[in-house]
């Protein structure tokens, strides 16, 4: 079980390139310094592109777990 407290979670269950990275993108931008966006995705292309983002964007990745083809994302926001 995960105990991270998310602020906000962002579901993009059923989206494909490039849509969760499009709002994940504008979701990060509507939240405040430290807090924590939980993203939700059923694309595999997200298992690279989210950490790449992070890692481009300064963003810290906190965790991704997969479960039943389903991977969770914790983002906090840092700039």
């Amino acid at each position: 079980m995960n105990d991270i407290k998310t602020t906000a979670t962002l579901d993009t269950s059923g989206k494909c390139c490039p849509m969760p990275m499009v709002e994940t993108n504008k979701a990060i931008k509507g939240l405040a310094l430290g807090d924590i966006l939980e993203i939700i995705a059923t694309d595999v292309g997200t298992r690279t592109d989210i950490p790449s983002w992070c890692e481009r964007t300064g963003q810290t990745l906190l965790s991704m777990t997969e479960e039943n083809q389903v991977l969770h994302y914790y983002v906090r926001k840092e700039r």
